[in-house]
């Protein structure tokens, strides 16, 4: 009998990815459009998305392709870049990632897909993660409080000139830099400094500061330590002078160099930043990257970011938690000094485990074989009549050269090494962790000399200064000497994750933030050495097959959008509002139109718009939101005559923050053009337009994206992030630009908006591969299935919860907010004690009060499969049965499960005297008990954390006791 015959082209052809991604096939989409009472995707999405702004043409994107013909084709991008052995320095260094934090933290999707710790109960395993980063950066450099980490070096810096400017005490005068920073840092401080009137000055304060400046109002002053030259000076004099003028000083310090240097608070430092770069985490291209900032005492509430601090829970145990939350910039609007809202907490905790495993011996260990090796090289560069400009240095060198410096580097470059070319006559050379004897083999032979390391290593001193040599202890706490095996530091961290809920778990439904698949075969390249391990400032012709990615994603993120051009440089959303709107501001000024302030924001935006747009220099000017969630246009009309000479921009979230399509959006637009204003779209909700409509094709002329939302880089607890900055062809000329490499932005632009060139390069192929894996037909279906997801879940829970505000027909977007008012009202459960009760449910919950208060914004992605949105669905109904019998005095309004929640393990041990069964406690609704998260803390007392705010491992003393 002949077997049925199957072409081998049919056998060939691989399941299409994005049957991998989109979580609902086929037949799960017929059952749910039913319900929704549509007959297709088309069909539904026809009647949600208004007629005005649909795109009347597909998307012009690369056919999808396969996963192994992706990644085909991203290695052959990786093969293109040449990895030379990197001494160029300037912030960015060679580290070893210890393989057990690779693969457990990095590589490890219990890490990477978790979110922002809000629910902090369930995510006590990161919370301890960075409360041993904030330690390690707070005992480094000698200053009591650190946060949870910023977003790079330069942009850290930035921060400390705004918390100098409100907390010094010379508000308005100007900010004073050692003209020994990096170059990357005062140029983003400039940026930073000029919307907002704030006068930079450089100079050299070698000398300490010149009685020309000293005869001003200084507010702040900002140090490099080590300076970027490589220079080891005692900076002491300089803090001292600050001071006695009334300014607040800043040190950008070296962690590494810091295990062997006085540290900044020991000097006198009120501030101190920096990148943690170099503590395990890949240079990447130039990111992501933890910054971080510690502060004095007094500073702690004042101090940007995020900061995770001490608590108890309801049982009294200890327990982490996001501390002084009230503080953050988001939520204080137009009156923040800073938009950031977000951290790098994937590569804080990268880092703070590298301190962790190596434990301060270990990093001693480190800086010292650094420093060995930079005297060494120095001895050899000297012995051959080289001259090197400075006697104290930790890792870097500058070498005076006359006239051939450029044929020095280029002789580097032939020997397989980068040196940093400063100006005709320098060359600058760093030591790292990765030095090799042969690296310095291969310098000696770029400047003409020979050297014998042996002989020169026992004949040769260091040359740090015996008076700036640290004395102190720092990390002693016993996290930071009971890993060092493998073994253990395999079980510590596998015990954090298991403390954690994360993607890897379940479903993570917050609105607004698009939790959604971040696959493997898109993450993969990252770790490549390709993509890894190449400098930000490494010669353009050694990153050939990068470039060739960023501008790929570039452009086809700019069909996407509508706009013509795209900055990949910011590296968190508030960074691309910021920089979006400092592109408006450089087109109305140079238009002579400097009185175009205005900056009109709905009350519904994300708090960081109002923030961004104070940083650039602006006037927030709110507008009215109407009953039914829109933007209220007659409120908008007369905010624009009253404005009309002074507008400058409209920024809106489309589709709206409260999850609805609106249906006058292109109205709104051309009424704003008309006034003279330019219109501003937040991308923070694009899952609902991608392959439907564009925003630069139905009215606005910029907008920011998150990568880490919709185009699937993970959120990784918290960041990173990337917000790139779409605009159209008028404001192309004001996008970022950088110093250090011209092909970043044009040349006319507005400065750098992060220190790296293109900001959070390491992370660009994980989108690049999105994109190119799904084509523009995947794109517009995933989009389609977001949109059902979100109709699907609003049907579902209407009969059991108020749907808030809904468009033509009844329908969301891409996620929807049920209103818990009125059950809190008639029963007094809150809209916390439902987020916690989902935890038992083994929930991540919704995104809680924003954009209403006592709501719960919830967006499904495409990503969840059937299964799981019913899951949810059914955990939110028996939840609204939970609370029918709290509102009937079945269980008391004071001890019944939705408020005794989170429940552990421990809480169902010894005696049981609640209303309500242990079985019905952790196993509701018929809960399979094989399958249980157990959260490791019951609800945490928010308030106890602010009055008795510890934000560091405590010391050693303290454990013993």
């Amino acid at each position: 009998m002949t077997a049925h015959r199957i072409p081998l082209s049919e056998l060939e052809e691989a399941v299409p990815f994005e049957q991998r991604h989109i979580g609902p096939d086929h037949e799960a989409c017929a059952k749910m459009l039913a319900h929704v009472g549509y007959g297709s995707l088309d069909e539904l999405t026809a009647a949600a998305v208004p007629a005005v702004i649909k795109s009347a043409e597909a998307l012009d994107l690369p056919g999808a392709r396969s996963e192994a013909e992706v990644i085909a084709e991203l290695r052959s991008l990786a093969d293109r870049n040449e990895v030379l052995g990197s001494m160029i320095g300037l912030g960015y260094y060679g580290t070893f990632t210890p393989p057990v934090i690779m693969r457990n933290v990095m590589e490890n999707p219990s890490w990477y897909t978790a979110y922002t710790p809000y629910q902090p109960e369930i995510s006590q395993g990161r919370l301890e993660a960075l409360l041993n980063f904030q330690t390690m950066v707070a005992e480094l450099t000698g200053l009591p409080t650190s946060g949870a980490s910023l977003l790079d070096e330069g942009t850290a810096a930035a921060e400390a000139m705004a918390l100098s400017r409100r907390l010094g005490k010379n508000k308005k005068g100007l900010f004073l830099i050692d003209a020994d920073t990096l170059p990357q840092t005062i140029a983003v401080i400039r940026t930073r400094a000029e919307p907002t009137g704030v006068e930079v000055v450089v100079a050299d304060l070698s000398e300490g500061i010149p009685a020309e400046i000293a005869e001003r109002e200084i507010n702040g002053v900002l140090i490099q330590y080590p300076g970027a030259s490589g220079a080891v000076r005692d900076i002491k004099p300089v803090i001292d002078g600050a001071h006695e003028l009334g300014a607040l000083v800043t040190v950008a310090a070296d962690l590494l160099a810091l295990t062997l240097l006085k540290s900044p608070g020991e000097l006198g430092a009120d501030i101190a930043v920096g990148t943690t770069q170099r503590f395990g985490v890949p240079m990447g291209f130039g990111g992501p990257h933890a910054g971080y900032m510690a502060v004095q005492d007094k500073m702690a509430r004042s101090l940007p970011g995020r900061l995770v601090g001490v608590s108890v829970d309801a049982d009294g145990n200890k327990a982490y938690r996001l501390a002084l939350q009230t503080r953050e910039q988001h939520i204080r609007r137009e009156k923040a000094t800073s938009n950031i809202c977000t951290a790098q907490v994937l590569l804080a905790v990268m880092a703070g485990m590298y301190a962790v495993y190596h434990g301060p011996e270990g990093l001693k260990g480190i800086a010292r074989r650094t420093h060995r090796y930079a005297t060494v090289l120095a001895a050899g560069l000297a012995h051959g009549g080289v001259e090197v400009v400075h006697g104290s240095y930790f890792d870097t060198l500058t070498v005076r050269v006359e006239g051939r410096a450029a044929e020095a580097v280029a002789a580097a470059r032939d020997n397989g090494v980068n040196l940093r070319l400063v100006d005709a006559d320098h060359v600058s050379i760093a030591c790292d962790e990765t030095t090799t004897r042969a690296q310095v083999r291969a310098v000696w032979a770029a400047f003409g000399v020979e050297g014998v390391i042996e002989a020169l290593d026992a004949a040769t001193d260091e040359s740090l200064p015996d008076t700036l040599l640290r004395t102190d202890d720092y990390l002693t706490h016993p996290v930071f000497h009971q890993h060092r095996s493998e073994t253990a530091m395999l079980r510590y961290l596998r015990r954090l994750a298991d403390r954690d809920y994360a993607l890897d778990r379940g479903m993570i439904p917050l609105g607004s933030c698009t939790m959604k698949l971040n696959a493997t075969t898109e993450m993969e390249p990252v770790t490549w050495p390709e993509f890894g391990q190449l400098h930000p400032f490494a010669p353009a012709e050694q990153a050939g097959g990068y470039l060739t990615l960023i501008h790929e994603l570039e452009d086809r993120l700019a069909e996407v959008t509508g706009y013509d051009k795209v900055s990949l440089q910011p590296n968190a959303g508030s960074q691309g509002e910021l920089a979006g709107l400092l592109a408006v501001r450089g087109y109305h000024r140079a238009n002579g139109d400097e009185q175009r302030t205005v900056c009109l924001i709905p009350s519904s935006a994300h708090g960081t718009n109002a923030a961004s747009a104070v940083m650039a220099g602006m006037k927030v000017v709110v507008v009215k939101t109407a009953g039914d969630g829109e933007i209220d246009v007659e409120d908008l009309r007369a905010k624009i005559e009253q404005y009309r000479g002074e507008l400058a921009v409209l920024m809106i979230t489309y589709p709206s923050t409260h999850g609805v399509f609106e249906e006058h959006v292109a109205d709104i637009c051309a009424q704003v053009h008309e006034a003279g204003g330019q219109v501003y779209v937040d991308g923070a909700n694009l899952n609902a337009l991608v392959g439907l409509a564009k925003p630069g094709h139905f009215g606005g002329d910029v907008s920011h994206l998150n990568l880490h939302k919709t185009f699937c880089i993970p959120h990784g607890g918290g960041g990173p992030g990337v917000g790139p900055v779409a605009v159209r062809e008028h404001l192309a000329p004001y996008l970022p630009n950088h110093p250090l490499q011209p092909e970043a932005g044009p040349e006319t632009g507005v400065g750098p908006i992060s220190a790296a060139p293109w900001g959070s390069a390491g992370i660009l192929p994980i989108s690049w591969a999105y994109v190119r894996l799904m084509g523009g037909e995947g794109l517009k279906r995933a989009t389609q299935v977001a949109v059902l997801s979100a109709n699907y879940i609003a049907k579902r829970l209407e009969p059991h919860y108020p749907v808030l505000y809904t468009g033509p027909g009844g329908l969301v977007a891409h996620e929807c907010i049920i209103d818990l008012r009125p059950l809190t009202k008639a029963t007094g459960v809150s809209v916390d004690d439902i987020a916690k009760r989902l935890i038992d449910y083994g929930f991540h919950a919704p995104t809680m009060s924003f954009p209403v208060a006592g709501t719960l914004m919830i967006e499904p992605t495409e990503s969840e499969d059937l299964a799981e949105l019913d899951r949810f669905c059914e955990a939110m109904i028996a939840i609204r049965a939970e609370i029918e019998k709290v509102g009937s005095g079945e269980w008391p309004a004071d001890d019944n499960p939705l408020r005794g929640a989170p429940h552990t393990a421990g809480a169902l041990a010894g005696e049981w005297e609640h209303a309500y069964s242990r079985e019905e406690a952790v196993f509701p609704a018929g809960m399979s008990t094989a399958d249980k998260y157990w959260p490791p803390v019951r609800r945490i007392d928010q308030a106890y954390g602010d009055r008795n705010l510890v934000c560091s491992c405590p010391p050693l003393d303290a454990y013993e006791d």
